[in-house]
């Protein structure tokens, strides 16, 4: 009998580009977000129910129409040199394409025209090598994953995994009808209701193979359990309980920023109701973010006052912190870090500041577990 010859050799494991497995290891590659042609988000119960009353009613006025030139250039300008400072560190920055977000586009069941590509926090989440679509349920950012999708097949091709949560359909049978924010006293309730699975990546963080998450009125019970599925059992998701009434994104609420050091906000979060896993972790607490002048006041309201929790840790000792926020710069020396003072203020009309503006993409670190 002939010898078969063998068949060509399977290629060599690719080495991904992507490898991020928790919020503080060093940072070798990060996403910064875009502003270019942002629009205010398109009016819908979704968007106004986590914003004050008088932002709702302007916003659902100007839906549509582009942030005011002033507002944008100051906010580019303090984009600017947060780039330039992440590269003085020797961080690799991408950037998303830039969007016109006034085009309009439509499902069968709803239109919308978009909002920005500002926050990839928001849309992505890395796991390790995994690049992960996340479903959010403000319709007008249905499609905002698709401004990354150049860089997302650049990493594919070099190695990355990339996968897509089931794209929600996000009909009226979504969300609570004549839903109100509770009051102090209420019960929590949110918008949202478990008719399918959604969630903002901004939602969770991670700590190697634990992972922590706030339910919220952008991420419902099945979005966390679809999650908790899709990573299997080499990964553990536990869920904050937060006191916000209008809960949204777990960054002004909890960060972790080195192996067994949590920065907690005591107005969100009952830190003896945290999560057994976090039980040896030194619980840091947020100072009262600074008072500033009315006008920065105005603008940083859209995000919330605890906006100075917004941080972003370069190595586990560097963290960049805003400028405007003294408290939070010496509360981060008194604890060891070295802060990395930094403008970004007028950034949080367009969702957030240095935690939710990027997206790290490669840390230089291994899969761990913190918790015991």
């Amino acid at each position: 009998m002939a010898a078969v010859e063998p068949g060509p050799l399977p290629p060599a494991p690719l080495d991904s580009p992507v490898s991020s497995h928790n919020e503080w290891d060093p940072l070798e590659e990060i996403i910064v977000g875009r502003l270019d042609g942002a629009t205010i988000p398109s009016s819908h119960p979704v968007v106004a129910c986590n914003i004050p009353p008088w932002a709702a009613r302007l916003q659902g006025l100007a839906a549509g129409v582009k942030y005011p030139r002033a507002l944008v250039e100051r906010a580019q300008d303090e984009l600017d040199r947060f780039i330039d400072l992440l590269e003085s560190l020797d961080v690799t920055v991408r950037r998303p394409d830039a969007v016109d977000h006034k085009q309009r586009f439509a499902t069968p069941d709803w239109s919308s025209r978009g909002f920005c590509n500002t926050c990839p926090r928001d849309s992505l989440l890395v796991i390790g090598d995994e690049i992960i679509e996340t479903p959010m349920a403000w319709p007008c950012r249905y499609f905002e994953s698709h401004s990354y999708r150049p860089v997302l097949k650049e990493y594919f091709r070099r190695g990355a995994r990339w996968t897509a949560a089931p794209r929600p359909q996000l009909t009226d049978a979504l969300f609570e009808p004549d839903f109100r924010a509770p009051g102090p006293d209420e019960p929590m309730r949110y918008i949202l209701t478990e008719f399918e699975p959604v969630f903002d990546a901004a939602d969770f963080v991670r700590a190697g193979r634990d992972l922590f998450v706030t339910r919220s009125n952008v991420t419902n019970g099945m979005g966390i359990e679809w999650l908790r599925r899709h990573l299997g059992g080499g990964y553990r998701v536990h869920e904050i309980e937060s006191r916000c009434r209008t809960p949204m994104h777990i960054d002004t609420t909890l960060l972790p920023l080195a192996p067994g050091r949590l920065l907690v906000n005591p107005e969100y979060v009952d830190v003896d109701r945290l999560p057994d896993a976090l039980r040896s972790w030194d619980i840091l607490i947020a100072p009262e973010p600074d008072p500033i002048d009315e006008r920065l006041l105005r603008i940083t309201s859209m995000c919330g006052k605890w906006l100075s929790m917004n941080v972003l840790v370069i190595d586990g000792t560097r963290v960049i912190a805003e400028r405007h926020h003294t408290g939070m710069l010496r509360a981060l020396e008194r604890w060891g870090f070295e802060p990395v003072p930094c403008d970004l203020l007028h950034y949080a009309p367009f969702g957030g500041s240095f935690h939710c503006a990027t997206l790290d993409v490669r840390r230089r670190g291994t899969l761990e577990s913190y918790t015991g």
